[in-house]
């Protein structure tokens, strides 16, 4: 659910959230981590949200498009995955600057786990929020 009053965060330090998420992202996976481009986005498009048949309240922090990993069975020429970070979705959710941060974190690593092919469980699992 939306807040009443949004914080707002400047696009650089946006961008330097998205690096520090980046850099977060635990070694093993990130070593692994080819082919794939990070974009900010205000906000899911019409296309997205009905792509993921979401209702008019929930709210989408990131979204990973793309071949996960184990389902490309060696092939090597795709399109390059796309992890698309949503910054008015978050300024809208959170109340502080360091909750954007924190969440900038959770959701990149969420995306990139969608990558490796990871379900919710295991994501959890390995973020420490199971």
């Amino acid at each position: 659910m939306y807040n009443k009053t949004m914080v707002q965060v400047s696009d650089e330090q946006f961008g330097k959230f998205i690096e520090e998420g980046i850099a977060a992202i635990p070694p093993l996976y990130q070593q692994y981590l080819k082919n794939v481009a990070f974009i900010v986005e205000d906000l899911p498009t019409p296309q997205q949200r009905q792509k993921l048949n979401l209702y008019p309240n929930e709210v989408l922090f990131g979204l990973y498009e793309g071949v996960p990993l184990p389902r490309r069975n060696g092939t090597l020429k795709l399109l390059p995955d796309k992890i698309t970070i949503f910054k008015q979705s978050m300024e809208q959710y959170c109340k502080t600057e360091e909750e954007v941060r924190e969440q900038v974190r959770h959701t990149i690593w969420h995306e990139v786990a969608h990558y490796y092919g990871l379900d919710h469980k295991r994501i959890h699992e390995l973020d420490g929020t199971s």
